[in-house]
């Protein structure tokens, strides 16, 4: 037999479709390999500094992902065999995959008739007891006989929809912490469109924040919320109790942060696509005015973990004609968003580009210079550990950063999952320790847990929540009435 025939070829069997078919797409897959590497190699000896080769390699990265065999028709055996298979059947589903996809704009992941906003995903139930032109603040309805007497505000990220906190009832962070005995209200960014594209961080901070805690400060009849905030919500939470301290008070008995950046210092690959080109470019392009549309935010999301978040979908979907089946999380990401370019633009300069919000009156905001040490609330901070989008040891910085005394807990997994972790399904584990000289030293002597982290900050936050009272009997009251059911009409806001 020849030396040089593909690995895996039996020449006995060469008339065997099955075993030609697999050597065939052995050889592809090795020869793709071969080149990843030789890229690689090339890039790592290049004359680059570490910020340039990051972004060559984020690059070039997208380009190896797109080369795979795998993603081609003519390349992938598995596809042309089930086109052979289906008489051309699968490339005609293809097909109408691909150009309903074309109409949408994005890479469909899930089967998204299989899901209703209100009906099946965002079902905790609850009241909408106040809205504005940025936001409506939910009201949840207690489940239990008595609930603590001081209670808890959600800010959840601008850039996506809420209900990542409340998508199945088992899942649900909301519902956790309602059952917890805690009385929840949650703030539910509008989807804006162009009449509200002037909207700037100062809007966010001052009436959609710091407006949501006085909902709940004056529903809840307490002097303090304890607070949470996720994500970019954790940056406007963090930013707005600074801002009240700056003007003299302490809406806040405590502070929880889910996978939050304050310290912008090394933001992952996300933050080497920021340089000062891209953002006076943002600026002059919708800086004033305009609206950064929520399907270019999925792509760049998307971008990070392409393997995971497109090519499986383009091979499944248009190679082999099958459709994405339902899941509820992957139906909420593709549930995009729009943020006012205002906002968004002041967001990339004085966080991403240049790191302005950890230092004390780095930032002026809603006309009052920003101090994060003078939060005196104590902190809860979260971090997942193989996040993407917030490196942990960054979101570790935030411990130095806040004037109480904080905790730092470390999940396993990813943005999302890590966070979206119920305790019923005893699933990965966290870490604890005490707070140390930054975030290698903490993680060195910190104790493995097994199972989620959600009872931990239970625990905590019920330290903060005061006496149990018993719990009202209908939300709102006569400054805030109800306005309609949760999950309101905001959320369910398609982006245009």
């Amino acid at each position: 037999m020849n030396s040089s025939a593909a690995p895996g070829f039996d020449a006995a069997n060469w008339f065997d479709a099955s075993a030609l078919m697999q050597a065939w797409q052995q050889s592809l897959t090795q020869g793709h390999l071969q080149f990843a590497t030789a890229m690689r190699g090339a890039l790592d000896a290049a004359p680059l500094d570490e910020r340039d080769k990051g972004r060559w390699g984020f690059a070039l990265r997208q380009v190896i992902d797109a080369m795979n065999p795998a993603n081609c028709l003519a390349t992938n055996p598995e596809a042309l065999q089930a086109a052979l298979d289906s008489g051309g059947e699968s490339l005609r589903e293809g097909a109408r995959l691909f150009l309903e996809d074309v109409a949408k704009g994005r890479v469909s992941m899930s089967d998204e008739s299989a899901f209703e906003v209100g009906r099946n995903v965002a079902t905790t139930p609850g009241s909408v007891v106040f809205e504005n032109e940025l936001m409506q603040v939910i009201q949840y309805a207690p489940s239990t006989a008595k609930v603590h007497r001081r209670p808890l505000l959600i800010v959840p990220p601008c850039i996506n929809k809420f209900y990542i906190l409340d998508l199945q009832p088992e899942s649900s962070l909301v519902a956790y912490a309602v059952a917890e005995g805690h009385t929840v209200f949650l703030v539910s960014w509008r989807n804006v469109d162009a009449r509200q594209g002037r909207l700037g961080w100062d809007d966010y901070v001052e009436h959609g924040v710091l407006q949501a805690i006085e909902v709940a400060r004056g529903v809840g009849r307490s002097e303090q919320v304890n607070t949470l905030g996720f994500c970019i919500g954790g940056t406007l939470l963090a930013s707005a109790l600074a801002v009240a301290a700056a003007r003299g008070t302490q809406p806040a008995a405590s502070l929880t942060l889910l996978t939050t950046l304050l310290d912008f210092t090394d933001t992952g690959e996300l933050g080497l696509m920021v340089d000062k080109a891209l953002v006076a470019a943002r600026e002059a392009a919708i800086g004033k005015e305009g609206l950064l549309r929520g399907r270019e935010l999925a792509q760049v999301f998307a971008a990070l973990r392409a393997n995971d978040l497109i090519w499986p979908y383009v091979v499944n979907g248009y190679l082999k004609g099958q459709a994405p089946r339902a899941f509820d999380l992957l139906f909420w990401n593709g549930d995009d968003t729009n943020l006012p370019g205002p906002m968004y633009c002041w967001y990339l300069r004085n966080t991403y580009l240049e790191n302005r919000l950890r230092e004390p009156g780095g930032t002026v905001q809603c006309g009052v210079p920003v101090d994060l040490s003078r939060i005196e609330a104590p902190a809860f901070v979260y971090a997942s550990r193989e996040d993407h989008i917030v490196p942990w040891q960054t979101a570790y910085a935030s411990v130095a950063l806040l004037g109480g005394q904080t905790r730092f807990v470390l999940g396993a997994s990813g943005h999302i999952a890590g966070v979206i972790n119920p305790p019923a399904k005893k699933k990965r584990n966290h870490w604890v320790g005490d707070p140390a000289a930054g975030a290698g030293a903490w993680l060195e002597a910190a104790q493995g847990i097994d199972g989620s982290w959600w009872p931990a900050w239970s625990e905590w936050l019920g330290t903060h929540a005061g006496t149990r009272i018993a719990a009202p009997a209908a939300a709102g009251n006569a400054e805030f009435p109800v306005i309609e059911p949760a999950p309101g009409r905001y959320v369910k806001t398609k982006a245009a």
